[in-house]
């Protein structure tokens, strides 16, 4: 991403050009892909197109386009000119080079406070069987930076920790990491309503913190201690908390479970929906394409998302699938594709599908994204991939690193507030862990207690030969 104008002692020459050719309180700076308009915070206007007549206005406005707007004026094509500068990168050839950073801009600030920015999503949808897809145009907000920046770098630190534990053999069993695939749930979550509900499979401890479990919840559910969000009895594969109804163990099995919370929704007419979330490797289970005819059939408030990370559990999607293009695969279905590493796209594609399934059905929607660890922990995910593929995505698709750099140039964040976030959520996640570490387990008597969230008999049904009283004290995050 380029940070900077090419000579920075030019910056305070070019701003005042700027303000003579736009005749108002902003800058503008033109690069060959990118259009940004830098104005002051006091004012309360909605941006303006590059091209209208020179107003005031109170937000940064971004065309991602790769060709200029044709009514640039004499003096602004000469500033245009001046101020342009090479922000191509160069990609390799492999499918993960195709989705190029969606962050790429040169930005002239005249302050940095900033509120509100209006990006322009570099990637396009795919869409099958719809005639319109979702805004391309987004609103970002100063707020919104700081939350979804925070949120993905616990995500990132969650799951560095539980990598750490593992390998310590504190964490035992499976463990499968999100690391690299934050945007996914971060955007989804930020489209989420209170009346909506989501369902995964196992690789869900980022979701877990995000439907409102703090990191001391995970990392003690992880470790299998009391702090655990299901006091140490669910382990990584499932975890639960209020509308998340957890991981689930047995692949492409959460698909059907998702499909009746939809049900659940329509029958209660509370307007919700459900997004039911797979990997592509379970994009090719029978379970699946029932759920989609069932949801079809009935028109469920259903969102079916296929997180494709491009690898199931050793094996790269191409191996597995005669249809890599897993949005069209639910045939009937209208299907979506967005680009799994830029947050704002997969928001404005859940935002999209949320209006669409409360209105005419189920959707499936595909992200495209990428995990830096091996399916599971047992998995070293370098048998089946060069590690200088990891290290290209990561160099040059980190949705972090991405978006960070994206509000900075934008001036949404400065690179003082994301010390400040890193500091506080490293501290935070570093407590949580030692805390997990340190826990205590329930004693063997709390194995039969909960079992049912209501229960309606006093005793434990089928537990031949044992006669156990259920017991109910409700204590987990999700009673």
């Amino acid at each position: 991403m380029l940070r900077t104008l090419s000579r920075v002692s030019e910056l305070p020459i070019i701003v005042k050009q700027l303000q003579k050719v736009r005749n108002c309180k902003a800058a503008v700076a033109v690069t060959n892909k990118t259009l940004v308009t830098v104005t002051n915070t006091n004012q309360q206007q909605h941006t303006k197109q590059a091209n209208s007549s020179s107003n005031n206005s109170n937000n940064y406005s971004i065309n991602r386009n790769n060709k200029y707007n044709n009514h640039w004026t004499t003096q602004q094509q000469q500033l245009k000119n001046h101020l342009r500068f090479d922000s191509r990168r160069s990609y390799s050839s492999s499918f993960f080079g195709l989705f190029q950073n969606a962050a790429q801009s040169g930005v002239a600030k005249t302050n940095n406070y900033a509120t509100e920015a209006t990006v322009q999503v570099n990637r396009p949808f795919k869409l099958h069987r719809l005639e319109e897809g979702p805004e391309t145009t987004v609103k970002l907000t100063k707020d919104e930076a700081l939350k979804y920046y925070t949120q993905m770098q616990t995500i990132r630190r969650i799951e560095t920790a539980a990598g750490n534990l593992y390998k310590e053999k504190i964490i035992r069993g499976f463990c499968h990491l999100y690391s690299g695939q934050e945007a996914c749930a971060v955007g989804m979550k930020a489209a989420m309503r209170d009346v909506d509900n989501i369902i995964s499979a196992y690789r869900v401890h980022g979701w877990t913190y995000l439907m409102g479990v703090p990191p001391l919840g995970v990392l003690g559910e992880l470790t299998g201690v009391q702090s655990g969000c299901a006091r140490g009895k669910g382990g990584s594969m499932h975890m639960y908390s209020p509308n998340f109804f957890g991981g689930n163990g047995i692949v492409g099995a959460q698909v059907p479970l998702g499909t009746g919370v939809a049900l659940a929704c329509k029958y209660k007419g509370n307007g919700g929906m459900c997004l039911a979330l797979y990997g592509d490797g379970a994009a090719n289970q029978g379970q699946v394409f029932e759920a989609y005819n069932m949801a079809y059939l009935w028109k469920l408030p259903v969102i079916f998302v296929c997180e494709n990370n491009n690898y199931g559990m050793g094996t790269s999607s191409e191996r597995a699938s005669c249809n890599t293009d897993y949005y069209t695969r639910g045939d009937a279905l209208p299907g979506i594709w967005v680009d799994g590493m830029d947050v704002l796209a997969v928001r404005s594609a859940t935002e999209f599908a949320i209006k669409y399934v409360n209105e005419q059905g189920p959707l499936v929607m595909e992200t495209n994204t990428y995990r830096y660890s091996g399916h599971s922990m047992s998995d070293p995910g370098t048998s089946y991939r060069t590690r200088e593929e990891i290290q290209e995505v990561r160099q040059k698709r980190d949705p972090i690193t991405s978006f960070k750099e994206l509000c900075i140039e934008l001036g949404l964040i400065t690179t003082d507030e994301v010390k400040a976030i890193d500091l506080k959520v490293r501290k935070e996640v570093d407590e949580a862990t030692a805390l997990a570490k340190g826990g205590t387990e329930l004693a063997l008597s709390h194995l039969w207690t909960d079992v049912y969230s209501n229960c309606l008999e006093p005793k434990l049904r089928g537990t031949n030969g044992y006669n156990i009283d259920h017991i109910q004290e409700r204590k987990g995050v999700n009673h």
